[in-house]
């Protein structure tokens, strides 16, 4: 049981017993406040329905049932029919709708983890060295437990796996290994126009919201002698490090906590913002979603007060947005014009990835008409 007021504690009951234990959620998510105790025996449309009504579900028998029971509420929520939006902007707006419901009925399946993080339910995996690297080391005063939802359990997982394995990156030659909650670059386009863009200097480059550090590496593989690369996110920031300790560029690459631009000018500057204008539903959506454009216009609005003469600014961005009809071009090209910046070339690149070719995805009409472009951008 935990006594800090300032955790976030889930309550139930077993039998006459109140019980609690810290409460576990990335996603920021409050404790659901009605919580019963599950097992082997619970069907999985009692499972559904209880979720969707707001129970929460402690479980209690087997690990992996409880990830089929996941499974089987999942099918149950997928094979739910839809009226076919009327624009791609009530695609867009019904089916985030419909991932944060299947988020939130999804995430009423809960885990209790013991303080050392291993989960006390027959044939459960070995989870303590994924959630160190989301929670912290284990240091909760003894006989601590916590529960978090399956959900954000086998996010942990995964996202441990591909910690390890790493993403190919053509452009290196190498891998990049993404950390929890770090945008991890797996839609290659955006990397591959960065790597093939004429360089207007090799002396000093900025790589404003460096994320895993992909970028940043990217130029000092081109040659570039010093990058500076910036991060507002401290987990950001430490994988970044990481991925630049373990490719060699170390003594090149500068990784620093900043709010967007490090002090100084350079004569490159390169910024791969959240594509879509639209609100997080969770601080993990930050990487994709940028509310009101605001880093877009923070980027645009100081690039010119941070580029030598003659300097260039590189914009890497998606029209996914103004496809969906969240973001018009004029829009961008009035954002650039008002910032004191002009347009000195621009680089388009198809992307690769599987939904753009899927038309079963319901946000497949805007995917098939993307383009991601390089903005080669300079002061007027």
């Amino acid at each position: 049981m935990t006594t800090d007021p300032t955790v976030p504690t889930l309550h139930w009951t077993d039998g006459a017993l109140e019980l609690s234990a810290r409460w576990r959620a990335e996603s920021g998510v409050a404790p659901p406040r009605r919580v019963v105790l599950a097992d082997d025996r619970m069907t999985a449309d009692a499972a559904y329905r209880q979720a969707s009504e707001g129970v929460a579900l402690l479980w209690q028998g087997d690990f992996q049932n409880a990830r089929q029971l996941l499974q089987a509420m999942a099918r149950r929520i997928d094979r739910k029919r839809r009226k076919p939006p009327a624009s791609p902007l009530d695609a867009f707006n019904a089916h985030r709708q419909a991932q944060a419901q299947r988020a939130r009925t999804l995430g009423m399946l809960l885990i209790p983890l013991d303080a050392d993080y291993s989960i006390p339910l027959r044939r459960a995996p070995e989870v303590k060295q994924a959630c160190s690297e989301v929670y912290g080391e284990p240091g909760a005063p003894a006989g601590e437990s916590s529960v978090v939802s399956l959900r954000e359990l086998l996010g942990l997982i995964g996202a441990h796996e591909w910690r390890k394995k790493g993403v190919e990156i053509g452009a290196l030659g190498d891998r990049i290994h993404p950390h929890y909650g770090v945008f991890s670059p797996v839609r290659g386009e955006y990397v591959d126009l960065v790597a093939r863009a004429p360089l207007p200097s090799r002396s000093l480059a900025f790589d404003i919201g460096t994320g895993t550090g992909v970028l940043a590496a990217v130029l000092a593989k081109r040659g570039v002698e010093r990058v500076v690369a910036t991060d507002a996110d401290p987990r950001a920031l430490a994988c970044a490090r990481e991925n630049v300790a373990r490719l060699g560029f170390t003594e090149r690459v500068q990784v620093c906590e900043a709010d967007l631009f490090p002090p100084g000018r350079a004569p490159l500057v390169v910024c791969n913002p959240p594509w879509l204008p639209a609100r997080p539903s969770s601080p993990i959506e930050r990487a994709v979603y940028d509310p009101d454009s605001g880093m877009l216009r923070g980027f645009l609005n100081g690039l010119a007060a941070h580029l030598e003469p003659g300097g260039e600014g590189w914009l890497i961005l998606s029209d996914f947005a103004e496809h969906l009809g969240l973001r018009s071009r004029e829009a961008l090209h009035t954002m650039i014009d008002m910032a004191g910046l002009k347009v000195v070339g621009r680089d388009d690149i198809r992307p690769v990835h599987p939904k753009a070719a899927d038309p079963s995805d319901p946000l497949y009409r805007a995917r098939s008409l993307e383009t991601t472009s390089l903005w080669r951008l300079g002061a007027k």
